[in-house]
């Protein structure tokens, strides 16, 4: 879905895309194999010759953003900053955004500290959510177990106030409908 984006909005430039299969999912992985694979598949891309490199992984932009920034001579962008934008932009009582993400992202404070640097008034309500990843991969996006799942993890966001929710996994919309079907069903965000 992000290369998706990109290639529309850069219509006139190529692009080169690495999907790392092989050690996937990030967000389980301790915070030194992040980083260590951050960096192996930036060095690809920068041998391959690219303008900039977009990280559309929640877990290794929370993880290993700021450090690629600081080695590279070229732009790197996450996911996390568009997301906090967006998430500021719709909230409609200004003060209680949820993140749901794995573990490793909701950890490191990455979407606490920049939506705290946006608004520094806004209240921050996280969840790891450890098995919707294994479940969107096995393609369980709408079933029972999904929506048990579902139920299970966002069950204590309900009782916050939230209005908006941050899905801080590039996995996780595949499974905004059952995500979704819970919250009209269930809460007022």
């Amino acid at each position: 879905m992000v290369l998706q984006k990109i290639i529309e909005i850069l219509v006139n430039e190529n692009t080169v895309y690495l999907g790392d299969t092989a050690r996937v999912p990030y967000g389980t992985k301790s915070v030194e194999a992040v980083l260590r694979y951050s960096f192996e598949n930036t060095e690809f891309l920068v041998k391959k010759g690219v303008k900039a490199v977009f990280v559309a992984c929640n877990t290794p932009t929370a993880i290993a953003l700021p450090r690629l920034r600081d080695s590279l001579s070229i732009s790197v962008i996450g996911v996390i900053e568009a997301g906090v934008q967006r998430a500021i932009k719709i909230t409609k009582n200004k003060k209680k955004v949820g993140v749901i993400g794995t573990e490793a992202t909701i950890h490191s404070g990455a979407y606490t500290r920049a939506l705290k640097q946006a608004d520094a008034g806004v209240e921050v309500y996280s969840r790891a959510c450890p098995l919707f990843v294994p479940l969107v991969e096995e393609g369980w996006t709408d079933n029972d177990v999904v929506q048990m799942t579902v139920k299970t993890y966002l069950g204590s966001l309900k009782q916050s106030g939230i209005d908006s929710l941050i899905l801080g996994c590039t996995d996780y919309p595949l499974i905004k409908k059952v995500i979704r079907s819970f919250r009209e069903a269930v809460c007022d965000w």
